[in-house]
Order: C-alpha cells, then sequence, then structure tokens
C-alpha cells in the first residue's frame, strides 16, 4: 500500500496563468481588474497577491520549449482517451516518445485505484515538482541573518551606549502600514545600505554577501521563513506590501486635457520678468484638512486660501461618490480660490500653475469665473513649480506635518501670509516680496504715455 497522498483539491491556476496576472499587475492595473483579465476569482488574486508581498513570486519569463505546456497535456489526455498508443501520441504532438512515455507514468491520475491520465491532475503535479523548494540564504546562514536584523530593528543607543526607547508603539497586526502613528526607534538601515555595507565589513568572507532584492523578499514574500514579517515596520516606509510602480502612477487625471498642460503656458510666465503668472499647490494635515497656496513666480508674493470644512463634517459617515465635506472637493476649491484671486487686479492673474490634483477639476469655471487660465504640470514633476514647493517648505514652519491645519482661521492665514512676504529673500536681492509686488502695483496705476506720430 502506498503512503496516503494529501488531495490536492482543486488543482491551482497554472504558471502561465499566474504569470499573466503578474504581469498585468506590473502594467498598474488593480488586483481585481487583473483577476478578471486572467479568469480567476477576485478572492484568490488578493490572496496571490497578499501573499507575495506585492512582488512576483515566480520568474515571469517564458519557459523553454523542452517543458510541456498545458495545452500539450490537454491534447494527450484527449489522444490517450482515444486509446492512441504513445509513439502515435508523441508524433501528433511533435515529441518524443520517452517524453509521452514518462508523462502518462509520473503524472497520472491513481486515487480510483487504475491509472487515468488527466491534464489538470497532470499539470498540478507538474507545477509541484518544478518547485523543488531551495532555502533562502538568510535562512540557512544564522549569522548573515542576525547581521541583517540587528541593523533592521536595532535600538537607538545614546554615545554611553543607553537605549533610547522612543514612543510605545501599536501592535502590528500584520496589515500594512499605519497612518499618522508613531513608530518605534530603531537603527532601521535600509535593505540596500546593508547590502552594500557587508562588502566594507567583511571584505574577506564572500559568504557574507547578500543583495537588497532578497532581504526584500524575506521580508515581503509570505513563507520564506527568513525574516519576521513584523521587521517590515522598521523600513522607512513601513510597508507591508511592494506597490508596483507603474499602479501608484496609474491615477484617473480626465481633468487634465491637452490645451491645459504646462507646453501651452504663454512662454512669459517661464522668464519671471511680467507679474501675474501664479503657481499653487495644497499643503494637507490630518483629518482631511488643507490650506491652498498661491505664490506669484516675480514677486514670490504669498497668498493663503482659508478651507474650513463644509457644514456636516464628521456628523455622518462619508458617502461614497456624496459630495466632499472635507474643505477642498472641486466645489469648495473653486469658491475659496476664486475669492482669493478675485481680489487682485486683473493685469496681476494672468496664469496659475497647479499640481495634477484633483480639487481643481473644475478649473474651467475657475477659469471663466476669474479670467485667470490653469495650467497643470506633469505627473511626479514637482520641479515644475519650484517656486511654489520652495514656499510650501517655509510655511511649514507654521503648519507642521501631521497636524490638524482646520484649525487655524482665516485672520490667521492672513498673518502667516504678512509674516512671509515681509522676508528678506536672497533672490530678490534681499528685498521682500510685498515691497516688489507693491512696485508691481505701483508700474499698473501708472497712466500710460500717448505716442505721437
Amino acid at each position: 500500500m502506498r503512503p496516503p497522498m494529501r488531495s490536492p483539491g482543486r488543482p491551482e491556476p497554472s504558471r502561465a496563468v499566474q504569470r499573466h496576472f503578474w504581469r498585468r499587475i506590473a502594467s498598474g492595473v488593480t488586483t481585481a481588474e487583473a483577476a478578471v483579465a486572467v479568469g480567476v476569482s477576485c478572492p484568490v488574486a488578493m490572496r496571490w497577491f497578499r501573499h507575495a508581498g506585492g512582488m512576483p513570486p515566480i520568474s515571469l519569463d517564458e519557459p523553454s520549449g523542452r517543458y510541456l505546456s498545458f495545452a500539450e497535456r490537454e491534447e494527450i489526455a484527449l489522444l490517450r482517451a482515444q486509446e492512441h498508443g504513445v509513439r502515435e501520441i508523441a508524433r501528433r504532438i511533435g515529441r518524443d516518445p520517452g517524453t509521452v512515455s514518462r508523462e502518462l507514468r509520473r503524472s497520472a491520475a491513481t486515487r480510483s485505484g487504475t491509472s487515468v491520465y488527466r491534464a489538470l491532475v497532470a499539470q498540478w503535479k507538474a507545477q509541484q515538482a518544478a518547485k523543488r523548494p531551495k532555502i533562502a540564504k538568510l535562512a540557512s546562514d544564522e549569522r548573515l541573518r542576525q547581521y541583517v536584523q540587528e541593523r533592521l530593528a536595532g535600538s537607538i543607543r545614546r554615545p554611553d551606549g543607553v537605549i533610547v526607547n522612543g514612543p510605545k508603539t501599536p501592535t502590528w497586526k500584520g496589515l500594512n502600514k499605519p497612518h499618522r502613528q508613531d513608530r518605534r526607534w530603531a537603527t532601521a538601515w535600509s535593505p540596500e545600505q546593508i547590502s552594500h555595507r557587508l562588502p566594507v565589513d567583511f571584505p574577506d568572507d564572500e559568504c557574507m554577501r547578500i543583495s537588497h532584492e532578497a532581504i526584500y523578499q524575506a521580508l515581503f514574500i509570505e513563507g520564506r521563513g527568513a525574516l519576521k514579517r513584523e521587521l517590515v515596520t522598521c523600513l522607512r516606509t513601513g510597508r507591508a506590501l511592494r506597490t508596483p510602480r507603474a499602479r501608484s502612477q496609474n491615477k484617473p487625471q480626465g481633468h487634465v486635457t491637452a490645451d491645459v498642460t504646462l507646453s501651452e503656458r504663454p512662454a512669459e510666465a517661464a522668464d519671471r520678468a511680467v507679474p501675474g503668472h501664479w503657481e499653487g499647490d495644497l499643503i494637507i494635515g490630518t483629518g482631511r484638512s488643507a490650506i491652498g497656496t498661491l505664490v506669484e513666480r516675480s514677486s514670490r508674493s504669498v497668498l493663503l486660501v482659508h478651507l474650513p470644512r463644509l457644514e456636516g463634517w464628521g456628523d455622518n459617515p462619508p458617502v461614497k461618490n456624496g459630495p466632499s465635506l472635507g474643505g477642498y472637493g472641486a466645489i469648495a476649491m473653486n469658491t475659496a480660490l476664486t475669492a482669493s484671486m478675485t481680489q487682485l487686479p486683473e493685469q496681476l492673474r494672468k496664469t496659475l500653475t497647479w499640481d495634477r490634483g484633483k480639487e481643481l477639476s473644475g478649473h474651467a469655471q475657475f477659469a471663466l469665473d476669474t479670467g485667470t487660465k490653469v495650467f497643470f504640470a506633469a505627473p511626479h514633476s514637482p520641479w515644475q513649480r519650484p517656486t511654489n514647493e520652495n514656499t510650501n517648505g517655509l510655511l511649514r514652519q507654521y503648519f507642521p506635518k501631521g497636524t490638524d491645519l482646520s484649525r487655524w482661521s482665516a485672520e490667521d492665514l492672513e498673518a502667516v501670509a504678512l509674516a512671509v512676504n515681509n522676508r528678506p529673500r536672497k533672490i530678490l536681492g534681499w528685498r521682500t516680496p510685498a515691497e516688489v509686488f507693491e512696485e508691481q502695483l505701483r508700474s499698473l496705476q501708472q497712466p500710460g504715455v500717448a505716442t505721437t506720430d
């Protein structure tokens, strides 16, 4: 009697299906969309993604022709059911008779007491045999694993060696990173730093070498058994899943059309010689709070836009596809931005360059109301709004990250803008933005000089 064999249940999808799934993930689509594309259920696809930590656990290269494909196994099963011999089957599928003979012998289903060849069972047996699990280097090398773990999760120490405990952190529950919560203080070298530091610390020991990608796989992919999964909280991002780069860039931006891209902005806005061209963005705080920032490119003058939460915020749970009550939805943003821009003379509100945020999706109506043409920078290109990015850094002195920005009133924002506009700037020859902006206003008020023939 043979030993009992565990039931495979429903055989898992073939490697070809899994490779197709991970290729779809790498292209930037969601897990649910990738599941539909390859023909598996969403729970199965979610489990694949979660257990692999967002990283492909198999090679995405197509296997060589030496291996039988699932289509060939289906053809073998069909011909075998028609009682064709081994040589006839081999001739029809273009394989060696020995290959077909071994396949029929090794991969046949035997649970019924007889040997019956079925393509699904044969594919499952082939995939189980092809795994040939290799022990990860971190799991087999105790000294290397200890080195990596100490530098990932080592404690912060004072010069005298005393450990600084830092804030008390919540217990990690195996989910993705907690938002806006204190994290444990640790030395927290990145995997890349650890990988490149090993040759420095062990120049003559070739065994003490490992790539940073292998460290990430040991952290993210379930079942590697080398590093504890909770060590992901020691990474700088704290993520327990890797987000595909294409997916992070695949955000809906239907409000940005070809006529409002930065390449269409007038050339006079680039050299800063003509006033009236602005850059804008949001400073985001906790609890869906934000402050709008506007900076004039020529004078570096700052306007702060008050964005209070709307009535009903926090009283009822949010409604899917309902109005945004956080203060910087499209309607609220247009209202507040229009009120701020219309305080300026018409000659000083020519263009506005904004980030790709959805808060300004109603830019067409804003342009009609104010006469200010809106242009959008390219995705992930903050250098295309350099003045605004620099100013936001200065404003973080007054509005730190991770704080509730809704507590500041419009009068408070006006006071901060006044303080920033009256600080001398090196780029302005140590004049203040307020002084340069005042010169611009006076130049607009001067009467034109009549010309004669």
